[in-house]
């Protein structure tokens, strides 16, 4: 899941962000509302964690972008503004969730991960192929009732796979979908992670490579292994 977080107090900012990846999210950071406006225009994120009160353009206008464009980020606004009033404001201008600081950090990551569930086709809570099994929340992979220790990266690689449904899923895509800004586009990292992740899984390999195209797990799985 790819996560925006757009907050002008840098500490509040950079625990949320830490705090995210920790739950395997891959997270980007704007500190103000003009640099959020502009990552929002180049990079498809699931979810957009906005402060309304951002110095440049605030968290209203950014929401106000995203609801225009007509994309699937959602909103999950982020802000000391927690009056009922101010909580139907943020709604009625498209927001898709509101929650008011101070907050249980557990509870934002169960909001953000239940936003990001609300793309379109929606994806399931648990996705499975075959004898494989991934539950976001819980964050655990099961092979053949088999518990799957994985890295975050690893965790978030199959959680994208799974999640297309059997379509292929570029390198390009899965560096998008599942590192952040920061990952450098012209390394290895993709392919390294997969192959990791294909041995951990086990045989038979749940996880096709589609030559020239990237990387696919069949919709109805592997053989049982």
């Amino acid at each position: 899941m790819r996560v925006i977080v757009v907050e002008d107090e840098p500490a509040m900012a950079d625990a949320v962000v830490r705090g995210l990846r920790r739950d395997g999210m891959a997270v980007d950071v704007a500190y103000d509302g003009d640099e959020g406006s502009e990552k929002l225009s180049v990079t498809r994120y699931d979810v957009a964690v906005l402060d309304r009160d951002l110095p440049g353009r605030s968290g209203d206008d950014l929401c106000d972008e995203l609801v225009a464009a007509g994309g699937l980020t959602r909103v999950l606004m982020l802000t000391a503004s927690g009056t009922p009033a101010d909580k139907v404001e943020g709604l009625s201008r498209g927001a898709d969730d509101y929650l008011a600081k101070p907050f249980d950090f557990p509870e934002l990551v169960a909001r953000v991960r239940a936003l990001g569930r609300r793309a379109t086709p929606a994806v399931p809570p648990t996705l499975r192929a075959g004898d494989v099994v991934l539950d976001p929340a819980r964050r655990t992979v099961l092979r053949s009732g088999r518990p799957v220790e994985l890295t975050r990266k690893e965790f978030g690689v199959l959680e994208v796979l799974l999640a297309a449904g059997g379509a292929v899923v570029s390198s390009e895509e899965l560096l998008e979908r599942v590192w952040d800004e920061n990952a450098d586009p012209f390394t290895t990292t993709v392919r390294v992670t997969v192959m990791t992740l294909r041995k951990k899984l086990g045989a038979p390999g749940p996880i096709d490579t589609v030559v020239g195209a990237g990387y696919r797990v069949p919709a109805d799985g592997p053989p049982t292994a």
